[in-house]
């Protein structure tokens, strides 16, 4: 299996891609592990979300995993713990292809999450790209000052019944290229913990969804109970994460042990 990553190589082949009508479906990644996310690149999602919000991941694992995504052909993306400065350089000195910062509110944080992204003059990130692996340690350095600003995917995750009420302004800030509908957090925020098909966490997804197309952002999320993979990405969406690496080998073991059970108990 091909992804679009391997068609589609290089600096800013990401948003190439999605300009060009193309979709993108990937996992999370929470287990740390960059062999994991090695075999999930080279079996074809065309990006893998390592998520250092809900995981154990620092730092250096992520450059692990970043150079085992890379490897393995496919996307890297990032969530970073919360909308942090700190964090996002140090994400983004790794050469992520795409950058998401959770529970964004309001316009003045997606613009502050958009210039702790960019460089000066267009926002304040730190410049050490001499020495930075998106650079290739400076081998790139002077394609990658040109066109680092405009090549990164940044991600604004709305999840939150504020998230909700500001979503068109969030959606229309300049920088925010894609708005990622979280229903799990979204329908807890509205008092429905674990519901996120319920008929208020709906309604609020849909105010999203009518906020955002009315911009130029994308739309990202994940599947729940009653709208699959499938189904979002007919219903206009361009970026789908259908599971989460430990989900995956969760459900996988489970359904090894429930087959090898009857015949251990008749042992």
């Amino acid at each position: 299996m091909t992804s679009a990553r391997a068609q589609a190589a290089g600096l800013g082949g990401l948003k190439a891609h999605l300009k060009a009508g193309g979709r993108l479906f990937g996992s999370f990644l929470n287990s740390g592990s960059p062999s994991v996310a090695e075999m999930m690149a080279a079996a074809g999602y065309d990006c893998l979300m390592i998520d250092a919000e809900h995981s154990p991941i620092g730092i250096e694992t992520m450059h692990a995993m970043a150079t085992a995504i890379r490897s393995g052909g496919a996307w890297t993306l990032v969530r970073v713990p919360a909308m942090d400065p700190v964090w996002i350089k140090r994400a983004l000195d790794l050469g992520v292809d795409g950058i998401m910062a959770p529970a964004i509110n309001s316009a003045a944080e997606a613009r502050a999450f958009v210039a702790a992204c960019r460089y000066p003059p267009e926002g304040y990130r730190g410049v050490a790209v001499p020495v930075i692996r998106a650079s290739a340690y400076g081998v790139n350095a002077a394609d990658y000052i040109r066109e680092a600003n405009e090549a990164l995917l940044v991600i604004a995750q709305i999840e939150t019944a504020r998230g909700v009420a500001e979503a068109e302004a969030i959606a229309a800030t300049p920088g925010i290229d894609l708005c990622f509908i979280g229903p799990h957090d979204l329908s807890a925020s509205l008092g429905h913990m674990g519901q996120p098909d319920h008929p208020e966490a709906k309604a609020a997804i849909a105010q999203v969804e009518g906020a955002v197309r009315k911009s130029e952002c994308w739309l990202g999320t994940i599947p729940t109970a009653s709208r699959a993979a499938d189904r979002l990405f007919a219903e206009g969406y361009q970026l789908v994460l259908g599971s989460a690496d430990l989900a995956i080998l969760r459900e996988a073991v489970r359904a090894q042990i429930e087959r090898v059970k009857p015949s251990s108990r008749s042992s």
